[in-house]
């Protein structure tokens, strides 16, 4: 049984149809990796997954149960907490410049818990908890000498670090990213791979939009190719990269 299941979703923005029929599934554990040039709808769908758009129609389950469907949710708190299942680690950072790192971290996770119908001591102690996840979450991504530093001290790489760092503290259970490393130096572009990696060892289900080829080869368990708002190829990296079958895909990597 897939872990994650989409089906035959469909989004168009002024009559102009940019998915057209995406399905594709995801086992737990497993990266997923979806290429394509730019246009190709690679970012609209992840920003569909995360409901920051709504799809038009379509079907998208987890472990079987749909939270993407006929009864799609029209209220915020239902895309609240349907928004939850995934965690999105934007192209650009989108840290909060007057917050130093551990309050980037935190701060979700603490407003959450301002929702809930929680004695103050018990706010107190889920506070404590959600504070030693975040440092051990920026154990995990090699910062912990960086609580007390502003995104703007910290290097590109290190600012995308905090940035998964911060898509973890809701424990997900899917992971997206959307262009990790297109705004990074090759070197911290390792940085980054070395985290993924260390997120994959952990058995971590990740979703990755990128156009770097060589990044994709190496982290993912499964291709996804776009092209004009349909899945033209999916298989290993092997099958995309080395036996590419569709014209498209073989004119897409000569040019990539």
């Amino acid at each position: 049984m897939a872990y994650l299941t989409v089906t035959n979703i469909n989004k168009s923005f002024n009559n102009t149809k940019v998915l057209t029929n995406i399905s594709f599934s995801v086992d737990k554990g497993q990266t997923l990796v979806i290429i394509g040039s730019s246009g190709s709808g690679k970012t609209t769908l992840l920003r569909c997954l995360n409901f920051l758009e709504k799809v038009d129609s379509g079907i998208v389950q987890i472990e079987e149960k749909t939270i993407i469907g006929d009864n799609y949710p029209l209220i915020d708190k239902d895309i609240r907490e349907s928004r939850l299942h995934f965690g999105l680690v934007f192209q650009s950072f989108h840290l909060f410049p007057h917050c130093n790192i551990l309050k980037n971290i935190t701060l979700a996770p603490q407003l959450l818990l301002d929702k809930t119908k929680l004695t103050n001591e018990e706010k107190k102690q889920k506070l404590e908890t959600i504070t030693n996840d975040a440092l051990q979450l920026l154990e995990t991504v090699g910062l912990s000498d960086k609580i007390n530093a502003y995104p703007y001290q910290l290097s590109g790489g290190q600012q995308q670090r905090v940035a998964i760092a911060r898509a973890l503290a809701l424990n997900p259970e899917i992971l997206c990213f959307d262009e990790p490393t297109s705004a990074l130096d090759p070197e911290l572009t390792n940085e980054v791979i070395k985290v993924i990696n260390n997120l994959k060892s952990q058995n971590r289900t990740m979703i990755v939009v990128t156009h770097e080829m060589n990044f994709a080869s190496k982290i993912a368990d499964k291709v996804i190719f776009m092209a004009e708002g349909k899945i033209y190829e999916t298989g290993t990296p092997n099958d995309i990269f080395k036996n590419p079958r569709s014209q498209n895909l073989i004119s897409f990597l000569k040019n990539n």
